[in-house]
């Protein structure tokens, strides 16, 4: 299918079902490929980010999560298929991954919680191989601490949970990085094949540190106002849905 534009922003129509299939190409094919988790927040933060919406534009994979996006799908006459969650998609990557023993690696998130959703996740997927967890740092002066680890690990699948633009824009930069040697040559590159996700706080979802709506809040589309309620603090960030909305009013007429 076609990719859609929203708001400038690329968003590929793919279902669960077709991510997970282009993920296990990726890793079976070689080379390094990035996917984000496009929401109506990465849409308003690229539009006045520069940079964050070249590192959208040149993402392998850019998966519609958010009701939001698919609202704007239909408002713009190009509905998309399926909601694609950021945290859904980890956990059937997990799934595939104990099946194919690929090593998965977890990166950032406060300290500690890399390790607690790692474990969590290897208690539910029997035989997930879990080649590291780390919080390490998004900031681009810790990159080359954060590299050794990662390189040391070998991971074919690896989630950056540092939230966007700060996860997406340490995928652009380092993830090609990973696939060659480290300077001193003492690292061996990682597989041929590397994936890597921003899955924001899917980290905290996963170990429980913050709660998913209901299903039947999520089916209705109100996840945001469940999340609110519960973060009333999230205001600010929630008011981008508002002026989202309204973009894409303008963009449709």
């Amino acid at each position: 299918m076609a990719p859609l534009h929203i708001l400038g922003i690329r968003v590929d129509d793919v279902t669960m079902s077709e991510a997970c299939d282009r993920v296990t190409r990726y890793i079976a094919e070689g080379g390094a490929h990035q996917v984000a988790t496009v929401n109506p927040e990465f849409i308003m933060r690229a539009r006045r980010d520069v940079e964050f919406a070249a590192v959208l534009e040149r993402t392998d994979l850019n998966v519609p999560d958010g009701v939001g996006v698919l609202w704007a799908a239909r408002r713009l006459g190009r509905p998309l298929r399926e909601r694609v969650a950021g945290v859904d998609l980890l956990q059937q990557l997990c799934a595939i991954a104990s099946q194919y023993k690929w090593r998965v690696f977890f990166l950032g998130a406060r300290e500690g919680v890399a390790e607690r959703a790692a474990a969590n996740l290897a208690f539910k997927y029997q035989g997930l191989v879990v080649a590291g967890a780390y919080a390490g740092s998004s900031l681009p002066k810790d990159d080359r601490d954060t590299l050794a680890v990662i390189r040391r690990a070998r991971p074919s699948l690896l989630f950056v949970a540092y939230g966007a633009p700060a996860q997406d824009k340490w995928l652009a930069r380092n993830l090609l990085l990973l696939q060659s040697p480290d300077e001193a040559g003492a690292a061996k590159p990682v597989p041929p094949g590397l994936v890597g996700i921003g899955v924001g706080g899917a980290f905290d979802f996963i170990t429980g540190l913050q709660k998913r709506a209901p299903m039947q809040l999520q089916r209705l589309g109100l996840e945001w106002l469940y999340r609110l309620l519960r973060q009333p603090s999230r205001w600010r960030r929630q008011f981008a849905l508002v002026r989202f909305a309204l973009s894409v009013m303008l963009q449709s007429k």
